[in-house]
């Protein structure tokens, strides 16, 4: 069975108790850690883009939000577009070196992975 035709109830078919409510494991979003509490990793990424490049920050810990407003920042600042979902960051083009300058100077420890 797919995973859309079991409207996420994971295992319950059916329940003859009248009182029963079905708890959904919604995800729980994590509390967004400090800037100096983060521990990011800046690697340039080409799988599964046609070839492209691409800057991928990875190792965000916090809300959705949070890391949208990162993304936001990142992208302005490198003047490039990009998106940010999935506790990653993802900025078109190879910008490395502007990532990790922004990122040093919101206060966020990063470090350089891969090649």
């Amino acid at each position: 069975m797919s995973k859309k035709n079991k409207k996420n109830r994971e295992g319950v078919v059916y329940s003859t108790n009248q009182n029963f409510d079905y708890d959904y494991n919604e995800a729980q979003e994590e509390e967004t850690l400090s800037p100096a509490d983060q521990d990011l990793r800046v690697m340039l990424d080409r799988k599964s883009r046609g070839g492209k490049q691409v800057t991928l920050i990875t190792g965000f810990v916090g809300t959705a939000e949070d890391l949208k407003e990162l993304g936001k920042l990142l992208k302005s600042k490198c003047g490039v577009g990009g998106s940010a979902k999935d506790g990653e960051v993802l900025i078109q083009g190879d910008v490395r070196d502007k990532v990790m300058d922004v990122l040093h100077k919101e206060g966020y420890k990063a470090k350089k992975s891969g090649g």
